[in-house]
């Protein structure tokens, strides 16, 4: 049994509901985390010593990076249309998932743990505006990709890179206090994402 760790109002845990719910896959879940047991705590040490959620248990195995759970799943049950057998399909995937990893981090710092949590150190002004200016350059380089290449990220089909590309479109359009121009491919991608079950559960759920 795959058992969760990890609240499951928390960014990097709901990628991995939205994929265990695409995959439709039984699994144990327990909230770690703020406002639930404490990651500090020894027990969640002993499996991850950063004390970040999520943390994934597959018998023995135990995982942490919700990328690295992402791809794990996805070959763990075979699913080559997520994530391609094939070296160079499955790095047209993986590219887009290393992207928002590097390239999203700091936008999401200022505009979302700023400017809409209020949070510090984040909530210095410039820095909320320099993510949100941050993020709005970087969802014009998704309108664009989809453009040439949609309506997915990495083609016509709905692959992993879709998931972590497609929460922080989700959490662009969610929050208020930015501006956003017409960009009409990637209205298009949230609105073909909004149709997938899982995506409306974990993702489009009334949360950011």
């Amino acid at each position: 049994m795959l058992t969760l760790l990890g609240r499951r109002n928390a960014y990097n845990v709901r990628k991995v509901l939205w994929l265990l719910g695409e995959l439709g896959l039984e699994f144990a879940q327990e909230d770690w985390g703020r406002g639930h047991r404490d990651t500090a705590d020894p027990a969640f040490r002993a499996l991850n010593p950063l004390g970040t959620v999520p943390v994934l248990r597959d018998g023995q195995a135990v995982l942490r990076e919700s990328h690295v759970i992402l791809r794990y799943l996805a070959r763990r049950e075979g699913a080559d249309h997520l994530l391609p057998r094939d070296p160079a399909a499955a790095a047209a995937v993986e590219q887009w998932m290393d992207w928002v990893a590097y390239e999203m981090t700091q936008p999401m710092r200022g505009a979302y743990l700023g400017g809409e949590l209020g949070l510090e150190p984040w909530n210095n002004p410039w820095f909320v505006d320099l993510g949100r200016r941050e993020w709005a350059a970087r969802m014009a380089v998704l309108d664009e990709a989809l453009a040439i290449g949609g309506p997915y990220l990495a083609g016509p089909a709905f692959t992993l890179a879709d998931i972590p590309a497609g929460f922080v479109v989700h959490r662009w359009y969610a929050m208020k206090g930015v501006n956003r121009t017409p960009l009409p491919a990637l209205e298009a991608y949230y609105a073909l994402l909004s149709e997938r079950p899982p995506f409306r559960t974990h993702i489009r759920n009334r949360l950011p």
